[in-house]
């Protein structure tokens, strides 16, 4: 997957730790499955800015915070 979507992963995944929050509660907020969080967090999928905008949501961040 790109260099993109690991980076992506790492900060959901680092941002997601810091407020205390599991995958299961992000996938809850934001309507999927836990494992696609976790396909996310590792960089095995590449998801759409309506995906990214969602989760940003679900974990409290702008979306910058997860691309940067």
């Amino acid at each position: 997957m790109s260099n993109e979507a690991e980076k992506l992963g790492r900060n959901l995944k680092r941002i997601r730790k810091e407020k205390g929050v599991s995958q299961g509660e992000v996938a809850s907020a934001f309507g999927m499955d836990k494992a696609f969080i976790s396909n996310i967090e590792n960089g095995k999928t590449n998801p759409t800015l309506a995906t990214i905008a969602k989760l940003a949501k679900a974990v409290g961040v702008p979306i910058e915070e997860l691309m940067k």
